[in-house]
Formats: C-alpha cells, structure tokens, sequence
C-alpha cells in the first residue's frame, strides 16, 4: 500500500512546475522586482480583461475585426453566428475597451478600440503560431 501511495505522490509532483530543491529566499532579487509586482486591484482588472479574450467566440469576432470594421449583421454573417449572439459578444468585448462602434444611419459599426488591442492580438497569434 506504501508502494502505491509513494507512486502516486511521484506522479503528482511530476506534474507540478519544476521548484527549487531547497526553500532559499534571494532577498536582492525579491526587493528588485517587488516594487513592479501588480497590486491585487491592477490584477483584478487585468483578469478581467483576460477573461473576455477566453471565449472562442469573441475571439473570432476579434479575428474579423482585426481585418477590417464591420457591422453587426456582417460579423454576424462572418463568424457564422446569429446577431443576438454576436451583440451579446460584443457588449462584453466592449465592457473591457476592446472594441469600440459607431453609427451610420441604421447601422452599427464595430472595429478594436485602438492600436494596443490590434498589437495584442498579433502578437499572440504570432505566438501560437511558432509551434
């Protein structure tokens, strides 16, 4: 039975992150990055924004617009959704500043809010693409 137990604590340990053999604080290294480490507020709100980029949805609604603005019955139409689900996306891609809209006439049109989000999202497309 110790066997057993021995095995399934190696294998757990196996998949942790690799850490440190022995519990030794680098006090230099701490107090030179402590000062720059995110307050729990900072971090909240940087969650926040993460978790409206988690959904597979809203990120091809991100990819579309990445091209080019467009109104909702197009990105609806381009992302293979219907326009309650693609409005409903986008009012939460727009809670968090990553797309903004205008109107013309009837119409509404959407594109990313600014450079900062296009970057991002090159950035990481670019990421996942080197394998």
């Amino acid at each position: 039975m110790a066997n057993s137990h021995s095995a399934k604590t190696q294998l757990a340990q196996s998949a942790d992150a690799p850490a440190c053999a022995e519990s030794l604080v680098h006090l230099d290294n701490v107090r030179q990055v402590q000062p720059d480490v995110l307050s729990t507020q900072k971090a909240q709100r940087m969650a926040e924004f993460f978790s409206a980029l988690s959904d597979p949805h809203r990120l091809k609604l991100l990819s579309a617009l990445a091209q080019q603005e467009l109104c909702v019955c197009d990105l609806a139409a381009a992302v293979k959704m219907g326009e309650s689900a693609v409005s409903h996306q986008l009012r939460v891609l727009r809670s968090q500043r990553l797309v903004k809209y205008r109107r013309q006439g009837r119409n509404v049109y959407y594109s990313l809010a600014d450079d900062h989000i296009m970057a991002l999202y090159r950035e990481v497309a670019e990421h996942l693409e080197e394998g």
